[in-house]
């Protein structure tokens, strides 16, 4: 189809605007014209929501600066135009992370338009609604369980802990480490949170009181041969020293706070390493290679567990909502038919 073709085809968008100091979210009418500039025109034919859709849906400026504006920072679809030599039209592709749902129009929406660089290639082995209920949160969990690997974390050496594991990241996290042979503990607080995490294959459920040390030592036991953290603040602090010698801390999320309190003894005297995961600009050949990953030996087993579907756009405000109130557990996957 060629460009000049584009001009008068019109698409759906969950669109966020500002009026008189409050943002309200509609479903609209645009035009693939009005997108912005990029080599890739994708069709979009499912996305999913993560918390930092919720912030830009609810005018967070730290995440998005400018209004009325699409979030949506996961797509998956097909190529319908690409001015570049790197993709053909047909081809089935991935986008997550960069600066997509957040100051780029984004996957909430039938279209979307982005720079070649980046856009990834379905890898064989998933289909696009699987590369959705993965996401921007499976890439994150698998990014972070590659740093445990490639530090030499193993089955053999103990327990791994992941935190805000009722969440997306968590949940995900949970399900491709069951899938390597690990046996994990994950951090529970309300009893329902609990039989959700039991129910994904979560081998003990430590309580919150319990994963938070307020003692004020510098050490505590050697329970953790690796963390997958994913809500930071005092969590992240008791799960530091609360880890074996030579095990494995990521960091990837905020939720309780952005604030970390650590003695220095976990690094110095256990050799604990803490490694931070940053899913939105991670290289492209990283990107590809967890990708590959995710399609095959990754993959979780309970995918269909930790996901709940949707047709179209319209049932992303409530979503919105419920997991901004904390009432979300696992994934919530939109269909763009």
């Amino acid at each position: 189809m060629e460009h000049a073709s584009w001009e008068n085809v019109t698409y759906h968008a969950m669109v966020v605007s500002e009026e008189e100091g409050t943002f309200v979210r509609r479903i609209e009418t645009l035009s693939v014209k009005e997108l912005p500039p990029g080599d890739v025109l994708i069709r979009v034919g499912f996305s999913s929501l993560n918390w930092k859709d919720c912030l830009s849906a609810m005018g967070n400026p730290g995440v998005t600066r400018h209004y009325p504006h699409t979030p949506g920072i996961d797509a998956a679809g097909i190529v319908a135009e690409c001015t570049s030599e790197g993709f053909h039209k047909g081809d089935k592709v991935i986008v997550t992370g960069y600066d997509l749902g957040m100051n780029t129009a984004g996957g909430f929406a039938e279209y979307i338009r982005v720079p070649e660089a980046w856009v990834v290639k379905l890898p064989a082995g998933l289909t696009r609604k699987e590369a959705m209920m993965l996401g921007t949160a499976g890439f994150t969990a698998g990014l972070s369980i590659k740093r445990l690997l490639d530090h030499g974390v193993t089955p053999e050496m103990g327990t791994v802990l992941v935190t805000g594991a009722s969440g997306g990241v968590g949940s995900l996290a949970v399900g491709i480490l069951k899938k390597l042979g690990f046996v994990v503990a994950a951090v529970g607080g309300r009893e329902e949170k609990a039989v959700y995490l039991s129910s994904i294959g979560v081998d003990q459920v430590v309580p919150l009181d319990q994963a938070v040390d307020t003692s004020g030592r510098a050490l505590g036991g050697k329970l953790w041969a690796g963390v997958v953290d994913a809500v930071g603040g005092d969590v992240l602090s008791t799960a530091i020293k609360n880890t074996m010698h030579r095990g494995v801390v990521t960091c990837c999320g905020n939720v309780r706070s952005d604030e970390l309190t650590s003695s220095i003894y976990p690094f110095i005297l256990r050799g604990v390493s803490l490694c931070g995961i940053d899913s939105a600009t991670c290289p492209m050949e990283e990107r590809e290679a967890v990708w590959a990953h995710l399609a095959d030996a990754w993959k979780p087993d309970n995918l269909e567990a930790v996901v709940e579907s949707y047709n179209g756009l319209e049932e992303l405000d409530a979503q919105i909502e419920r997991m901004l109130k904390g009432e979300r557990t696992g994934r919530s996957v939109v269909h763009l038919p």
